[in-house]
């Protein structure tokens, strides 16, 4: 077999791809369902005097609404949570993300990655489709799964980190690690359309047994397709075999080197990818918390809207993902991995930054110009695939799980403080409050594009490059060998 051939996409590297693709989609699913459900879930403030459940649209200028009528909803709400509540139930999620980052990066960088990554998808699974009992017990109760989902889900970036610093071969790094990564975007497509038509025509508490049953079936192939290194592969051929382990950093190999902390710390491009990951991350979880309450607040869909034009902005941010990794790539043989990667995080944080604020200025008599907006937004922040997000692969291989467990650890506290702070500006609902929110989306998405600009490195850096472990066999070390070539030809 010809590893560089179109047969590679059958290969066994592309299917840890496709794998964990959908790993990743259930993942977000998972994540971001409650996002769309906490909608239907949760009576307004506003509740009639004859105890119906209706509100009044609260716009200052009242244009879609100008008798100020009470709009009666097409669901009824279960919960009495208020606003400040329901970011909490937001969340909760990243209070428990924030804890496993580092650990799954440490454990998965000696012990294996597959195993830390099945276990965290499945567990986060279970507790999915325990949330609506929880549900109808307490609100703390609700708060405790998602804390449980976030701690699980915590694991799987740095694992797959960790795994693709040992599959990905440095000509197809972007492509491959931007195909797996994608799916996020297809997870939140098909939580925030599934998650609409299931509330409107089945009731709130299928969102959670539907999509948690589903991931539950795909953790079988997980456990049964995976392994954590072309080494271990037992289906792998040997041309394919040959072809990762000489296009892999040598430094991946290695067990028994220390984790260079201090050396890190100092390191500009550690310190780049960072504010990337901070800044981006800020946007993208206001995004992805509050879109479904900013189209109900603001451009006043019904649930069912809701979900659907929720999900058409990763729609737009899953295909540019795709497409996206393979431009990456190509103009890497072109330019060098620096200026790729520079170009690709810099366009991601402009591009959004103006359409964010533009859809602030938008009224609800816009709806088609506003989602309009979001979705180019969106769909340009995930070029952060094809820069920051590989990163930590280009500057350090050998840490890769363990500093993106750093970084991911660091930047899901805009993931906690975010939709607190949305639901505290937009507690009057109007189109005023929610352009506070998107000005602030702006200038984390300037910071972070200034600090990427200066400070971001695609080379691998002298503090990450660790000596061949002499107890390796004759084959791979002759294969580490001629990654040296390949590495320093294409990067």
């Amino acid at each position: 077999m010809d590893p560089t051939s179109a047969s590679r996409f059958c290969s066994t590297r592309y299917i840890l791809a496709y794998v964990g693709f959908f790993g990743f989609m259930g993942a977000y699913a998972l994540r971001f369902n409650m996002s769309v459900a906490i909608v239907c879930m949760v009576k307004t403030d506003d509740v009639a005097a004859n105890g119906t459940d209706a509100y009044r649209y609260k716009t200052s200028d009242d244009k879609c609404n100008p008798d100020n009528s009470t709009i009666s909803r097409t669901f009824e709400g279960e919960f009495d949570w208020d606003r400040q509540t329901q970011g909490w139930v937001l969340s909760s999620f990243f209070w428990g993300y924030i804890i496993t980052q580092i650990p799954a990066g440490w454990i998965g960088d000696r012990f294996g990655s597959k195993i830390v990554f099945g276990v965290g998808v499945t567990l986060a699974s279970v507790a999915t489709i325990l949330l609506p009992i929880a549900a109808r017990g307490h609100v703390y109760a609700v708060i405790f799964l998602r804390f449980v989902m976030g701690l699980s889900t915590g694991v799987i970036f740095p694992a797959m980190h960790g795994l693709w610093a040992r599959w990905a071969p440095v000509q197809e790094r972007t492509t491959l690690m931007a195909l797996t990564y994608s799916g996020t975007m297809v997870g939140n497509i098909f939580a925030f359309f599934i998650s609409g038509i299931l509330c409107q025509y089945v009731g709130w508490s299928s969102i959670f047994y539907v999509i948690g049953g589903l991931i539950l079936m795909w953790s079988i192939l997980w456990f049964t397709l995976v392994y954590d290194s072309p080494e271990l592969h037992p289906r792998i051929s040997p041309a394919e075999r040959s072809f990762i382990l000489a296009n892999t950093s040598q430094a991946v190999r290695s067990k028994t080197c220390k984790i260079p902390w201090v050396a890190s710390l100092k390191s500009g491009p550690m310190w780049a990818i960072l504010a990337a990951h901070v800044c981006s991350d800020w946007g993208g979880y206001t995004m992805m918390t509050s879109l479904p309450t900013y189209m109900n607040d603001v451009l006043y869909f019904d649930i069912k809207q809701n979900g659907i034009y929720n999900a058409l902005p990763y729609i737009g941010k899953f295909l540019i993902t795709i497409f996206g990794g393979e431009v990456a790539d190509a103009m890497r043989k072109r330019y060098s991995t620096t200026a790729v990667r520079k170009f690709f995080q810099i366009t991601a944080f402009l591009i959004p930054t103006a359409f964010t604020v533009a859809t602030g200025y938008l009224e609800c008599t816009q709806p088609v110009l506003a989602v309009t907006f979001l979705v180019i937004a969106v769909t340009f922040s995930a070029l952060s695939r094809c820069a920051f997000t590989v990163n930590h692969v280009d500057i350090a291989p050998r840490f890769a799980g363990m500093f993106f467990g750093v970084s991911n650890s660091v930047a899901t506290i805009p993931g906690m403080l975010a939709p607190i702070a949305a639901a505290q500006i937009t507690y009057d609902r109007s189109r005023e409050s929610w352009l506070i929110v998107f000005y602030i989306c702006a200038a984390f998405y300037l910071f972070g594009a200034i600090v990427y600009a200066i400070f971001a490195s695609g080379v691998e850096q002298e503090w990450a490059k660790v000596e061949v472990d002499d107890r390796q066999d004759d084959e791979t070390r002759a294969a580490l060998t001629k990654s040296k070539t390949a590495e320093s030809v294409i990067c």
